[in-house]
């Protein structure tokens, strides 16, 4: 018997039109023979099922489940393809939890963890995972430039903490540049991340639960044609992505070493991509992202199929698995 499968998409950030093409390519590549796919739109203002004509029926959020035709659909698993808020902040996991539905993103405190950039490096480097230099500024604290320069350097960059797609992201070269950047980061989050440049080859590492087991997909090098990786970068075709990445066997030992070891410190399950810059042959971790992108240009899909893994394989492992696990938790609480 085909299974129903709810595909969420959209959100409430900035990069809801990034989700939706992300889901889109999820719904479009699901075996039919298996599943039947639905897409759900996830906005502030509705939750609503999309059907192919773009007609729209309201998501009951008791039990999320759906109405059409005066017959109910519910779901048997979700498949997260919300970037930023709320899917990838932990507050659609929660909503998950609590009715007891299998999802294939990880748990909700990794999900708030990995998105709070801050937090997520504080928690990562007593286990040895270096970053860069960083400085920290929540919202209407006072702003020493002085300070800030002193700790970090320049250039650097100023983040928004809780932001994805290089949302609200500056390169500051000079100083009297510094005050802009951090308004531009504060449109996106109230806190934001002021890191040290590092001067070196970016890389990024999809990490997930393939067959059982923990797989490292094949590291991608990201080489921008703008002064760093920005959105028109990542989404506008302004970057070289290449797969396999051009570094040393020995660099590629080390990141895949350190990115597992990431996933598997923060007990995480589903998809992660997780972006490094080597400095002196020695990775530092920027971020790990607990949705990436699944849009044809995205860099997850690109390393799934330098693996070998079409993406009706990479996103049926992602159901079957969180199926699993699922029923497996069950069976545990019931034991209790």
């Amino acid at each position: 018997m085909k299974k129903n499968i709810a595909i969420i998409m959209g959100g409430y950030s900035s990069e809801y039109e990034i989700s939706l093409k992300s889901g889109q390519v999820v719904y479009d590549s699901l075996d039919a023979s298996k599943y039947n796919a639905f897409k759900i739109h996830i906005f502030k203002e509705k939750w609503v099922y999309v059907d192919g004509a773009n007609a729209e029926f309201p998501i009951d959020k008791n039990d999320f489940s759906v109405t059409i035709n005066h017959a109910k659909i519910t779901f048997d698993c979700v498949f997260n393809a919300i970037h930023g808020s709320p899917g990838e902040d932990g507050f659609m996991q929660a909503y998950f939890k609590l009715l007891n539905m299998p999802h294939t993103s990880c748990d909700m405190y990794q999900a708030a963890l990995t998105f709070n950039k801050r937090d997520c490096l504080s928690v990562l480097k007593p286990y040895g995972i270096k970053t860069a230099e960083s400085f920290y500024l929540n919202f209407g604290d006072a702003i020493d430039e002085n300070a800030i320069i002193a700790k970090v350097g320049l250039p650097c960059f100023v983040k928004a903490n809780k932001a994805g797609s290089s949302f609200g992201v500056t390169k500051v070269h000079k100083k009297e540049d510094l005050k802009n950047a951090i308004s531009v980061a504060f449109k996106e989050d109230d806190e934001i991340i002021i890191e040290s440049f590092l001067d070196g080859t970016e890389v990024s590492v999809g990490v997930f639960n393939y067959n059982g087991e923990t797989k490292v997909l094949p590291i991608t090098e990201i080489v921008s044609e703008n002064d760093f990786f920005d959105y028109e970068a990542k989404y506008l075709g302004k970057s070289q992505e290449i797969t396999p990445a051009r570094i040393t066997k020995e660099e590629e030992t080390k990141v895949n070493a350190i990115a597992k070891k990431v996933y598997e410190v923060l007990k995480m399950t589903g998809f992660s991509r997780s972006e490094y810059i080597f400095k002196n042959g020695e990775p530092h971790l920027l971020e790990v992202n607990t949705v990436p992108g699944l849009t044809k240009a995205s860099i997850f899909p690109q390393q799934a199929k330098a693996a070998g893994i079409s993406l009706e394989a990479l996103f049926g492992n992602a159901i079957e698995t969180s199926l699993k696990n699922h029923t497996l938790n069950v069976s545990k609480r019931g034991k209790l």
